[in-house]
Formats: structure tokens, sequence, C-alpha cells
């Protein structure tokens, strides 16, 4: 058990502003207290931070956490009530945070060889991510056996992710005066049957590896309409599904295509396309390490129901799982909040899995 005190220390990280795209200040932080601890090697690439015990051979475990956080919601000040702390980002990431450096700083000499990663915009556009610059300037540093992201999870294992499609539906119409409405056609009105549709839909609730994922197609904007006086001769939805990680974004578009290209008129205008998309990841909890992750935590894992870098190390040959402290519920509100009882239950079972407290370790050759 770390002698730290875990809320003082995520209260410290939230003081320091870090929406996406403005994370400079809190790398600095960061950057500064890795590099006062004697035996890591640490790297900066742009405003990411990457420290790294050096390589004996061992399995390499890395803890990766996101600096950035969304926008403020009347919370960007922490405030302590008890053991629980409530501001921006107490839960999405910066709990996460304040366990991998409470961790870098004071495990000392662990059984595994461990890479401490923070990187910047995870919560905007993957394209921003600071995990593609890395793997563009230094991809070395992203060598790792298996990665563990800190996403709040209430130090639970959520495995996996869920792959996501946005896709967008046009409904083309004819222009008339609003007086004469017969004369046109409303592109608004023909797009009823469609969200019918959308709002009936059967969801797919797959068990992969002991997970069950829960699948959800949604209608998230409406665009459309001339002048207040003019029949609308378009209207356009945009669709976000979310589909469990044992089909990829190709087979789960063609399933939305399926269902609403039959209301759709193509002679008339009407499409329906795939605008973007990412992949899920399957749980990979055949790993040792993560097995043994999940024995240490003494709860049966979870599917990861939305999407997370995971990904993104799932993709690349890492074995990669999602644990740590807060409510991935309150991630994104105004009432995000974490719990000093839950810091200090993912601190303690992160450290001793990385000191391989009471269970041998597998030896690279058999990972």
């Amino acid at each position: 058990m770390s002698a730290t005190d875990l809320v003082a220390a995520t209260a410290r990280l939230i003081e320091i502003p870090s929406p996406s795209h403005h994370e400079a200040e809190l790398a600095d932080f960061v950057e500064d207290e890795l590099r006062a601890v004697d035996g890591l090697e640490v790297d900066r690439v742009s405003d990411n931070v990457v420290a790294r015990t050096p390589g004996r051979g061992a399995p390499r475990v890395m803890l990766a956490g996101h600096l950035d956080t969304v926008p403020a919601n009347g919370n960007e000040r922490p405030t302590v009530e008890g053991d629980v702390l409530h501001g921006l980002g107490a839960a999405d990431m910066k709990g996460g945070l304040a366990v991998m450096l409470d961790l870098a700083r004071t495990l000392g000499r662990p059984a595994v060889d461990v890479t401490y990663l923070f990187y910047v915009c995870e919560e905007v556009d993957s394209r921003h991510s600071g995990l593609l610059e890395i793997e563009r300037e230094r991809p070395d540093l992203l060598e790792a056996d298996v990665a563990i992201l800190g996403e709040p999870t209430r130090s639970r294992v959520e495995a996996g992710c869920q792959g996501n499609v946005r896709a967008v539906v046009r409904m083309a119409g004819r222009r008339a005066h609003t007086a004469r409405p017969w004369m046109g056609v409303n592109a608004i009105h023909r797009l009823a049957p469609v969200l019918a549709a959308v709002g009936s839909w059967e969801e797919r609730c797959p068990v992969i590896d002991g997970c069950r994922y829960r699948e959800a197609l949604q209608a998230v904007s409406i665009e459309g309409g001339v002048a207040a006086n003019v029949v609308p001769d378009e209207v356009m939805v945009t669709l976000n599904h979310r589909f469990a990680p044992d089909r990829n974004a190709e087979s789960a578009f063609a399933g939305i295509r399926a269902g609403i290209e039959p209301l759709l008129d193509a002679g008339a205008g009407d499409s329906i396309e795939m605008v973007a998309s990412a992949e899920g990841a399957a749980p990979g909890l055949g790993h040792p390490l993560l097995a043994d992750l999940v024995r240490r935590t003494g709860t049966e894992p979870l599917a990861k129901l939305g999407w997370t870098d995971v990904s993104f190390f799932s993709a690349r040959g890492v074995a990669a799982t999602n644990f740590g402290p807060g409510d991935p519920e309150l991630a994104h509100t105004a009432a995000e909040r974490v719990e000093r009882a839950d810091l200090e239950r993912a601190n303690a079972t992160l450290r001793a899995l990385l000191s391989g407290a009471s269970t041998p370790l597998a030896s690279p050759a058999t990972i």
C-alpha cells in the first residue's frame, strides 16, 4: 500500500487544466515528476511523456493514460468532501494518472519491465492522438507485451472495447411553399420510418470470453430545412453504432444498411454511407499477465461498452485491457468524482501485479 495521499495527488492534477490540445502544462508537471525518479529513462515526444525502467528481459507492462480532459462543466476546481474528490477529470482520468505517477515514484525494482505512458488528445478525433505522434516519431517507446489503460472502471477489469461506426442517411424531397405543401415532397417527413427503425433496433448482446457486450444504434443529429416557409428538399440524420468486437466495422455497417436501405428510394436520391469508423478489440484476457490482473481484482471481468485505446494496442499485437479508478458512468459529467478507496484499490492491485507479489510471472518465452 502506498503512503501517498492519492486524493491530494489527484486534486493537484485537476488543478492543472488540460483540455484536449492544451496539455503542455500538465505534461511539464508529469515530466518533472518522472525525471526526479532514479532509474527511469524519460522521453518526451511533443507533449507526450514516456518513462521506462531499463529492460532486463522480463515481460514489459505498459501503464498508459491520457493527459487531456473534456471541456469544463462548472467543475474545473477540485473539491474534497470526506474521502470523495470532485472535479474535472477526477474519474477520466486524473485519478488513474495519479496512481501511475505514484507507482513510478515508489515501486522500486518491479518484477517486470515497466513503461509509464502519458499521452495527449484521447478525448478528440483519433487523428490527433498522441499515440499516433509517438508511433510516427518513436515507435520503440510503444513496445510492450501488455498494456493497461487507466480508464475509469471502478478498479475492475473492463476487457476489450466496442467498435464505433458513424453513418449518414440522406433523404431527398422537393421544395414548395408551405402554403401549398402538396406541390412538394417534405424530406423531413420522409425520414420518419428511418427514425422508427432506429428506435426499435434489436440490440445484439454477444458474450465473448465470458464478457457480455451490448450493442447500440442511436440517431445523434439531424440537419435539414431551408426556411420557415419552404418545404425542405433534403434531410440528413447521423447514426452512431457501437458494435461488439466479434465483428469489424464493415460488417457492422452492413447490418445497419440491411435494415435501413429498404426504407430508402435510391432513384429519388436517398442514400446511406459510412463516414467514420473505429475498430473494436477482443478481450485478450488469455495473456498470463492480464489473467493475473483479473485474479488480483477478485471480481469477474466486464465488457468495455465504449471505445478506448485498447483498440490501438490490440491492433499492434499488444494484449491490452482497461483498469483504473473512477466510475465510467460519471465520466464527462458535471458530477465527476473519485473515491479514496477506489484510488487505493487500483494502486494496490497494480502494485501487486508489477511487483509479482505471491504470484510467479511467466517468462518472456512463454508469453
